[in-house]
């Protein structure tokens, strides 16, 4: 329910151009994606469902990928390395963990790169999403033993949140900066004209962009989720990362 509603948040962010009403402003963007993030850390934290390892794990990724977002900052066409370990940390971990993950690993990897802008809130909305789908394709069980089939269902997930994420990144993109008189963004026009230009905008500008980092997330995912998965999933089974509605995991 925690993970619904502020999925709900952030999809109206989303979907507010698509309404008629304009664009929503940087600073609205930016209360809803870090209260959402900061709400759901809190509700973890108080609930005893994230404990100080889980938010260790959360702060490594997030390091992790700024490191390699500073190291290929430029990318090749959409790709990035670090959905690797969102995917990995939502499917090992769970939904809920996968979207602290995406959303802090982008907050972290803009600050060190100089990334910040009007567009870094939908980018943790977006990535968080991404760790939260590949939480919910695993389902966050426990006592499993990662296999070649989670590997492959984790690829599918890379490909899909691939496209998914510069899809809804281009909201953003289309809303701020693009002004084409053929598929631009026009304020006030009927949600289904509107749909039907940012359709067109992203065809023409994207789709082939977004190739790259959904096929570049599968390849990752087919040649390093194996042990890193079995990491992740052996640091569950000994600490109480993330503690659902049952009993605790032993130590």
């Amino acid at each position: 329910m925690r993970l619904a509603a502020i999925t709900a948040a952030g999809a109206a962010l989303f979907l507010w151009p698509f309404t008629g009403l304009g664009a929503p402003g940087t600073a609205a963007a930016a209360t809803v994606s870090i209260g959402c993030v900061i709400v759901l850390v809190a509700v973890e934290t108080m609930s005893r469902r994230l404990d100080t390892r889980g938010l260790a794990v959360i702060a490594a990724i997030a390091a992790i990928d700024s490191a390699l977002r500073l190291a290929l900052v430029s990318g090749v066409g959409g790709f990035s390395p670090i959905f690797l370990l969102i995917l990995c940390a939502g499917y090992a971990m769970g939904a809920e963990f996968g979207f602290l993950c995406g959303a802090t690993a982008l907050l972290v990897s803009a600050l060190v790169t100089a990334g910040v802008g009007p567009w870094l809130p939908y980018e943790m909305i977006a990535a968080g999403w991404v760790g939260a789908a590949a939480g919910l394709a695993g389902s966050g069980r426990r006592g499993w033993t990662p296999r070649r089939r989670d590997v492959v269902l984790l690829a599918i997930v890379g490909i899909v949140t691939g496209f998914a994420y510069g899809a809804v990144m281009d909201v953003w993109d289309w809303t701020f900066f693009r002004g084409a008189a053929d598929f631009g963004y026009v304020p006030g026009l009927h949600a289904v004209d509107t749909a039907l230009r940012f359709g067109h905008f992203y065809l023409a500008t994207s789709l082939v962009y977004d190739c790259f980092r959904a096929v570049g997330n599968a390849v990752l995912v087919a040649l390093l989720a194996a042990p890193v998965l079995g990491a992740l999933v052996r640091l569950r089974r000994r600490h109480t990362v993330v503690i659902e509605d049952a009993e605790p995991l032993a130590a």
